[in-house]
């Protein structure tokens, strides 16, 4: 355990160093929206092998990156965001998986309090309702009770995601939940292609929008991989670059482009007002 800690720690610190060196190239090409990957801290949240920032045998020095990192961010005005895995269903049945849930979103919210930020959905932790397919009643009175397991670390940070198969949960799903807890919605284009709730896009947007308050809105954009490859029909997998055009609808949001070829799709995305 020991050896195998050590180990670990030593991949956090240079993770850790390599995203302050992305942050700072970022900053150079005028990027200042990124979401963070959950496996910057391995097996942090696992049942057997994880573990907290203070027992990590360099948590001193982790500590001082973090609070590089956190400063970094807010004196440049760059938004740090997470979506943490598709195992995270807080609604579920199951209650080992509720409990997994829960821990994993407490290390995120942890390792956003060692950065330096306030709770809050400017620096959100993004997740999908996940489950409930033919039980959506059941499955979000399940979520909405066990949101009270959350600290207010992550109770303030988490948003939701609509989904992309019909028989998931739509915008218009979530705005259920919204009303109920006050979590905000990020609005996914292309899974409402495939997940509309009867709503337009236009109203779909502007729905999850509206569940924001003060913090500005975050939506997700991607295209279909199928179409990019020719098969004439939409797909859900995601393509490796993004040509839009995205209509805002006279909206100011926040952009998270989810694209295999990740930055490169900036420059090929046309946004319009």
């Amino acid at each position: 355990r020991t050896f195998e800690m050590d180990s670990v720690a030593e991949k956090i610190e240079n993770n850790l160093q390599d995203l302050l060196q992305i942050l700072t190239w970022n900053e150079a090409k005028g990027i200042r929206f990124m979401r963070l990957s959950s496996e910057m801290f391995p097996f942090m949240s696992h049942e057997e092998l994880g573990y907290t920032l203070e027992e990590l045998p360099n948590a001193h020095r982790v500590q001082e990156l973090l609070t590089e990192i956190g400063n970094f961010a807010t004196t440049h005005a760059h938004r740090l965001t997470y979506h943490p895995g598709p195992f995270n269903v807080l609604g579920s049945k199951n209650p080992n998986t509720v409990r997994r849930t829960v821990k994993d979103l407490e290390t995120h919210g942890a390792i956003f309090d060692a950065m330096g930020f306030e709770p809050s959905h400017y620096n959100k932790i993004n997740i999908h309702l996940g489950v409930g397919a033919g039980d959506h009643d059941n499955a979000i009175a399940r979520f909405v009770r066990n949101f009270s397991l959350l600290s207010p670390s992550v109770q303030q940070r988490l948003t939701l995601e609509n989904d992309d198969k019909a028989r998931m949960f739509s915008v218009k799903d979530l705005f259920r939940v919204s009303e109920q807890l006050g979590i905000p919605i990020v609005f996914d284009y292309h899974h409402h292609k495939f997940c509309t709730g009867g709503l337009s896009e236009e109203e779909a947007l502007k729905l999850a929008v509206s569940t924001w308050g003060d913090v500005k809105p975050v939506v997700h954009f991607s295209e279909s991989r199928g179409i990019e490859q020719g098969l004439g029909k939409e797909t859900p997998a995601h393509s490796d670059l993004c040509y839009g055009p995205v209509k805002l609808y006279g909206l100011d949001v926040d952009i998270m482009i989810e694209a295999k070829f990740k930055e490169l799709s900036i420059a090929t995305l046309e946004v319009l007002p």
